[in-house]
């Protein structure tokens, strides 16, 4: 192989890499998303603390991120118990680093957390949070990715 067909291949290579971890990314950020806003909705509503809306949002985050790996996986035939290990394996690294990403953020927001439904920091401070969790997170999905983890474990079974 010469050098320009090796840098032909290579670029195909990182852009397949790239393009695979920016769907995981994507896949990650609609269950982190789903759980974070009908976390801090339900919460807000209810007049929670910081702690337990933070809790609740977390917990339905993971919930709806596990969710969105095992339907596909589910429905690909993968027995029950070996589908449940690779939900966790493709997605706990990704939706913990946009959770803290993305908690952290709203946390940092000046008003954020005592903002109501119906005020805009609210919303605009969630979306952004959204935002700057699936730029963090990108990087990780690569690099779990190019290791054969994460997504990449997902891909092997051609279940999702």
């Amino acid at each position: 192989m010469n050098v320009s067909s090796r840098s032909e291949h290579d670029g195909r290579t990182l852009s397949s890499l790239n393009r695979t971890a920016f769907m995981a990314t994507a896949h990650c950020l609609t269950g982190c998303a789903i759980g974070e806003i009908l976390g801090l909705v339900i919460a807000t509503a209810l007049g929670w603390g910081n702690a337990a809306s933070i809790a609740l949002a977390i917990a339905l985050a993971f919930t709806f991120g596990y969710a969105l790996t095992l339907i596909p996986v589910l429905r690909a035939g993968i027995p029950r118990r070996r589908a449940v290990r690779l939900a966790i394996a493709s997605d706990t690294l990704s939706i913990t680093t946009m959770e803290l990403v993305d908690n952290a953020f709203i946390l940092i927001v000046p008003g954020a957390m005592a903002a109501g439904l119906g005020d805009s920091l609210f919303w605009l401070s969630l979306v952004a949070s959204l935002v700057i969790a699936f730029a963090a997170t990108f990087p990780v999905n690569r690099w779990l990715i190019a290791r054969g983890r994460g997504h990449a474990v997902l891909h092997e079974v051609h279940a999702h």
